[in-house]
């Protein structure tokens, strides 16, 4: 025991070290702007778009939880989105020069601006989506801010050419008793950073070069955060970027750039890094043709075209569409604990979430318990909008969405479901009733409804009852959606085992939405929810052309050098030495291994032996 206390007390020392080191604010940059000085300027003035022609069509700008007018953006002609491409591939060939130290410094500068501007970042996505504040602040700034402090730690790392390893086997023989035979056994390993027991002479590494120019396609429920997401990634990578932001949140998009191009601008960066489009399908289409990657968050509808598009120019994508996550709760929870996490994660955002809780299923043992701890807190929620007053949850932000929410619940009542709660609505304005949907606790569902099949991407709590865990695994892999899954049981090892049996890309344990709290873990699901990974190892990686490179270890001294066997023209006995080399090498028998090798040897010397003589001869 003695010998482990040293040991103890470093590895606390250390820990407490990483902590406090976590604690300190990054050294910064800054621009020399007052907060709000800067923002006036930004908010009210559009990005400017160059001396390109606009076109006729128009994007139009509307607060969805008060329908106020914010104004319009030009939606771009394909021709002009492939301008802006080749601007951005011209700024991309600069940048992919920079060094990480300009990178990380423009990550700083973001980083230092998001904390600073937290509420008027936060106040612009309430504006252009409908979400309260507190609902911008854990979906945009959070998300934003912890994926940035990942890419400032480990970013580089995992960028920089990694050497693959082979295994040498050294054999090592032990004697078992004299009444048994002796073994041979393979136990020790020897990281040769080779590419296989043939290349012992060469190191091997895989090299991650920028792509080019990334093109994304986000979603609107999101605004700031679906626009960094994949700018982050990309520019730290030395790519460009340009990204066509939904007609729905348009007006953010474009405000957001600005914050982007005062970062590039501080560190020197080129012009036309990264760039926000604004349009319609004709905009996105167009960037998916021209771009050397395309990144998607939306719908699977939209992905499968998108996919189509991008097969003609045999265009990379990687989808995010959506999901239908289960919520699972098994008998031996603590149940006002996860009653409320659940009304959280069903109403984040008014329930607009990729990644939303949309199928709750209860152990039948707490059911009725579990459903009247969330139907007193779904009562107490009001809805309203979320600048005009303290109000829980705020508006829809597509319009006519709130009708397909209400057939939903229709189709769930007319095969035999039951409201159990709503809440209420604040004071609305005339123009934007419409705008708003009631958090809604619904029982007695099952998997015969629309409800519990179609994304609603709403405040609704559909509620089904479940005796086993095999059946609630059952039932949450009954949906053409695999994105994500939380499992909760007071057993921890009880619920990491329902959720390994659920087909999703993302798993909390005893929590909601943790994942993407973790910026260092990939995104993404299967299915209908789409595939390839963003965030993470995998999501920066996927920003990178892969490149396997071989070289030799002890150059000039060892080089490759074709075995006179086989070499032009090839011997008699050329296919003999290939079969004892084959054997030398990958047979399992060491006696076998040993036996080739000396034939290899013998093969060998033979053929210097026939080339002496024929050279004698002649």
């Amino acid at each position: 025991m003695a010998f482990w206390w040293p040991l103890i007390v470093l590895a606390l020392a250390y820990a407490i070290c990483r902590f406090l080191l976590m604690l300190i604010p990054p050294n910064c940059w800054t621009t020399g702007t007052k907060r709000r000085r800067t923002v006036s300027f930004i908010l009210y003035s559009i990005p400017p778009r160059g001396r390109t022609q606009q076109s006729d069509k128009k994007v139009q700008c509307y607060e969805p939880a008060t329908m106020k007018y914010l104004g319009y953006f030009p939606a771009l002609s394909a021709d002009e989105v492939k301008e802006r491409v080749a601007l951005a591939r011209k700024a991309q060939k600069i940048w992919a020069k920079s060094s990480f130290k300009q990178r990380r410094q423009f990550l700083r500068i973001l980083l230092k601006y998001i904390i600073e501007h937290q509420e008027l970042i936060c106040e612009i996505s309430s504006r252009d989506t409908g979400k309260t504040m507190v609902d911008a602040s854990l979906g945009e700034i959070m998300t934003t801010c912890e994926k940035i402090t990942w890419l400032l730690s480990e970013g580089e790392k995992w960028l920089k050419p990694e050497y693959r390893s082979l295994v040498l086997v050294l054999l090592k023989a032990h004697f078992a008793r004299f009444f048994e035979f002796r073994t041979l056994c393979l136990i020790d390993y020897i990281d040769c950073r080779s590419s296989g027991r043939s290349m012992i002479h060469k190191k091997a590494k895989v090299e991650f070069h920028p792509l080019g120019v990334i093109g994304a396609i986000v979603s609107w429920n999101y605004p700031f955060h679906n626009i960094f997401n994949p700018m982050l990634a990309a520019v730290f990578s030395g790519n460009s970027i340009v990204i066509k932001v939904s007609e729905n949140a348009s007006w953010s998009g474009c405000f957001y750039l600005r914050i982007i191009q005062a970062a590039l601008a501080a560190v020197k960066a080129p012009d036309n890094l990264v760039d926000v489009i604004t349009g319609f399908s004709e905009t996105g289409e167009a960037l998916v043709s021209s771009v050397d990657k395309i990144v998607f968050v939306g719908s699977p509808g939209v992905g499968r075209m998108i996919m189509k598009n991008a097969s003609e120019t045999l265009t990379p994508v990687m989808l995010e569409l959506g999901g239908k996550d289960a919520f699972i709760v098994c008998d031996d929870v603590d149940v006002p604990h996860v009653a409320q996490i659940a009304v959280r994660a069903a109403l984040q955002s008014s329930g607009q979430n990729c990644a939303g809780a949309e199928r709750f299923y209860v152990h039948r043992d707490i059911y009725s318990s579990f459903v009247n701890q969330v139907a007193k807190i779904v009562k107490s929620v009001v809805a309203g909008p979320p600048l005009a007053g303290k109000y829980d949850m705020g508006a829809i932000c597509l319009l006519e969405h709130s009708d397909k929410l209400q057939d939903l619940v229709n189709d769930a009542l007319d095969k035999g479901a039951e409201i159990l709660a709503r809440g209420s609505f604040g004071h609305l304005g005339e123009d934007a009733v419409d705008q708003y949907f009631p958090p809604t606790v619904i029982v007695n569902v099952n998997h015969s409804m629309k409800l519990m099949q179609d994304e609603a991407f709403g405040p609704i709590m559909p509620i089904m009852k479940f005796n086993t865990d095999e059946e609630a695994v059952k039932l949450a892999n009954d949906s053409r959606y695999g994105l994500g899954c939380a499992v909760f049981s007071g057993s921890q090892r009880r619920a990491k085992e329902i959720a390994s049996q659920i087909h999703c890309g993302v798993a909390a344990i005893n929590d909601f939405a943790s994942n993407y709290m973790c910026q260092s873990l990939p995104f993404g699901g299967v299915k209908d929810s789409g595939f390839g990974r963003f965030a993470g190892v995998e999501g920066l990686r996927a920003c990178c052309l892969v490149k396997s490179v071989v070289e030799d270890r002890w150059w000039p001294y060892v080089k490759t050098k074709i075995p006179k066997p086989i070499q032009y023209p090839v011997a008699e006995n050329g296919f003999e030495f290939q079969e004892s080399l084959v054997e030398a090498l990958y047979g399992l028998n060491i006696w076998d291994r040993l036996r080739a090798v000396v034939n290899v040897l013998k093969l060998l010397s033979d053929q210097n032996s026939s080339i002496g003589s024929k050279r004698k001869n002649e």
